[in-house]
């Protein structure tokens, strides 16, 4: 039986990043995944915003940052184009398999030990801490202080160690993306959106660059549509000629926590950290920055833990408050957003976009809800109908 200050498990985003950042902070750890490589399955859009690079110390290599974003093009069902254009790049399409053996290769250089083919069967407290059990191609018993259950939406882990973690249906998005090459779009420095009750239910598409004539293509719906997220993909494509002609050359798929954000993420001896903490922005389902984020204040609070020895809740809760007011308030508001685009007709796509300028939708989307009521009473005056709806969603988020 190997000794650990911290077993983590799940060697994604936020594993590999608090791997990193405990081993910094003097910890013994070791990071357990059950796939066989780091990286892959891919499961997001590869997607990266600038101002995550600049908290996380982060510095854009052109072997995980390949395509520098300057912007989003938005379309309408009737296919009306918004641009939202700045002058300096915003973003990154990562080659998210490239990323996450990045941050692999930095928290082994910081001592963290990772395992991949260690599939984690059983998980408990014990009277010195925790025990984990391992059977896989790397079979072992692991004794550690405390573990960070980053494992996904549903933590199995969390759930093993008596803190449930659910999540209601109408919370999650089913997604499917195809990695194409040799497609025809405009723009490659933004990443490009399509909106519509017939094109992407309760969700959009997406066509994420990765440089000339390559792309993520894909499309998140809601996982209560009856219809699968590859029939909306693929009739899309269909539709789009430039797209259609090109190669799939990988295909991933699975769920998106899109809402669900937990007030409760730790327990005696046990942090969640990420996907399965529903760390996730709920209108665009972007995670990655979130993860790694909340991944050092996580490895903050298990520090003093270990420096007062003491790893109970009531220690550990602090990473609860000090996230939601960091970050879960903002995305409390946003998920008000979430409920009030969910609620519109395509027609009301069409009068937003012929009444909001870019800078009015950015407002939308930052959470903002104080000026965003401001902005709509303001452009709306002529639509009543739907400045009354619109106003609702955001009078419930200030509460």
């Amino acid at each position: 039986m190997e000794e650990f200050d911290v077993i983590v498990v799940g060697a994604s985003v936020a594993g590999l990043r608090a791997a990193e950042q405990l081993a910094k902070k003097g910890l013994s750890v070791i990071c357990l995944d059950r796939k066989q490589e780091i990286g892959t399955p891919k499961q997001c859009g590869e997607g990266l915003g600038y101002g995550h690079i600049k908290r996380l110390h982060l510095k854009p290599d052109k072997r995980w940052a390949s395509q520098p974003i300057k912007g989003a093009a938005l379309y309408t069902p009737l296919g009306k184009k918004v641009e939202v254009l700045y002058d300096k790049v915003v973003g990154y399409v990562l080659e998210r398999k490239a990323f996450e053996k990045h941050l692999a290769k930095k928290a082994s250089k910081a001592g963290a030990v990772i395992r991949v083919r260690s599939n984690v069967s059983s998980i408990k407290r014990t009277k010195k801490g925790i025990e984990a059990q391992v059977n896989d191609l790397f079979s072992e018993k692991y004794n550690a202080k405390m573990v960070f259950a980053c494992d996904g939406p549903t933590s199995w882990t969390a759930n093993q160690l008596g803190l449930p973690i659910k999540i209601k249906r109408q919370d999650l998005d089913s997604g499917i993306q195809y990695e194409m090459t040799g497609i025809d779009f405009p723009q490659e420095h933004l990443i490009h959106l399509w909106f519509g009750k017939n094109v992407a239910p309760r969700g959009y598409v997406w066509l994420f660059p990765k440089g000339k004539n390559h792309a993520n293509v894909g499309i998140g719906i809601g996982a209560h549509i009856k219809a699968s997220a590859k029939e909306y993909l693929d009739k899309w494509i269909n539709e789009k000629p430039g797209i259609k002609k090109g190669s799939i050359i990988e295909v991933n798929s699975g769920v998106i926590p899109v809402g669900g954000l937990l007030k409760k993420m730790t327990a005696d001896r046990m942090i969640v950290v990420g996907d399965a903490a529903h760390q996730v922005n709920p209108i665009h389902g972007g995670g990655i920055g979130l993860a790694m984020e909340a991944a050092d204040l996580a490895a903050k609070i298990a520090r003093k833990a270990f420096d007062k020895k003491d790893f109970s809740n009531s220690v550990l809760q602090e990473y609860n408050s000090l996230w939601w007011e960091k970050t879960g308030n903002k995305l409390s508001r946003i998920l008000q957003i979430r409920y009030m685009v969910e609620s519109m007709s395509d027609k009301d796509f069409e009068n937003i976009a012929e009444s909001f300028s870019a800078e009015d939708i950015m407002t939308l989307q930052s959470g903002s809800l104080a000026e965003s009521a401001k902005m709509v009473s303001k452009k709306l005056i002529t639509k009543p109908t739907l400045m009354k709806t619109m106003l609702k969603y955001l009078a419930r988020g200030k509460r």
